[in-house]
């Protein structure tokens, strides 16, 4: 089952990349000039992503059971479980619940927000995208809720395009609340990774049972599928060449370049920490929101829903994101 899946997919994300040029050409079509709300929108659908995955994680259940209403009479995420997690990761994932629903708060009380999208979390969904990203099927298939391992590389790559959607949004933001709403939002997003990618790399070299690979190997693979996803390489494993690594040396910048660690240097010298995946200056990379739509959608093109937003609900978030990408921007008109 999974290699006929695998296989539809291969076939249908080689169709729609050859539709490349037709996406550009709907994106050139659009008459609508997006405004601060539009892009803190689409990111509110990013923000119940995360919250739901950390909720359904760590309390087997939806973030209306931590704040009732809060998803506005949206449909319930399919497929979502309660993981088995260690008692630290248990902590750290229900704090970052608990942030989630303070995210969805200030974007609704700033935009107005909309009821939850569905949102799909099934062990079936999870599974083929790491088959896909590892380049074969795995057997048993990979659980995200298994253990906490598996649920860390599945928060990890959900909680990227967080990331990457803020730093773009950001330089696009007009007014003065608006610009704070986001850079604290960023803020925020840029520590929950930070602290899930620490947790990995700590186990990087850790072999995920019960295949005959590690940690860092299946975060790497992830990165470089979204990357081919993308079609633009915007993402990196926790172990990179040193050639990646800040500044080619051998001491790590965790966060904001004060705290210095040695860094463990890997199989003849060549492999270094990337705790925080960033570019040659260590800056953070930025996605377009349709460049993260073709992950999430897990089709590779903008224009086609499915994956963990399965719902024709949904394109109105797409029919978003193709405003937002390289059109002018009018000066905005909402207040925070």
């Amino acid at each position: 089952m999974a290699t006929t899946s695998a296989s539809y997919f291969s076939a249908a994300f080689v169709f729609l990349v050859a539709l490349n040029f037709l996406s550009f050409q709907v994106m050139a079509a659009s008459g609508h000039a997006p405004n601060d709300s539009d892009y803190l929108g689409f990111m509110l659908n990013l923000e119940y992503l995360d919250g739901e995955f950390y909720s359904y994680g760590v309390f087997g259940n939806d973030l209306d059971s931590i704040s009732p209403n809060l998803s506005q009479g949206g449909p319930r995420p399919i497929g979502g479980q309660k993981a088995n997690l260690d008692p630290l990761v248990s902590e750290i994932i229900k704090e970052f619940a608990y942030e989630q629903v303070g995210h969805i708060r200030a974007i609704t009380q700033a935009t107005g927000g909309f009821p939850r999208p569905l949102i799909n979390f099934s062990r079936a969904l999870f599974s083929l995208l790491v088959d896909l990203a590892v380049g074969y099927p795995l057997l048993p298939p990979f659980d995200p809720y298994a253990n906490t391992v598996n649920y860390l590389i599945a928060a990890q790559a959900l909680n990227y395009d967080g990331v990457v959607g803020y730093v773009y949004i950001n330089a696009n933001l007009n007014t003065d609340a608006a610009n704070r709403l986001g850079a604290s939002l960023l803020g925020m997003k840029a520590g929950q990774n930070a602290v899930v990618r620490a947790l990995l790399y700590e186990r990087a070299n850790q072999t995920v049972a019960p295949y005959n690979l590690t940690v860092a190997d299946i975060v790497s693979r992830i990165a470089e599928f979204g990357n081919k996803v993308t079609r633009g390489g915007l993402e990196e494993g926790i172990i990179v060449p040193i050639t990646l690594g800040a500044e080619n040396r051998t001491v790590t910048n965790v966060l904001s370049a004060i705290l210095s660690i040695p860094i463990t240097v890997g199989d003849e010298n060549r492999t270094v920490t990337n705790v925080l995946s960033a570019d040659v200056n260590s800056l953070v990379h930025a996605r377009t929101p349709c460049e993260i739509l073709r992950i999430l959608y897990g089709t590779g093109y903008e224009g086609l829903y499915g994956g963990f937003f399965p719902k024709e609900q949904m394109a109105k978030l797409q029919r978003s994101a193709l405003s937002l990408l390289e059109i002018p921007i009018s000066k905005s008109t909402l207040s925070l």
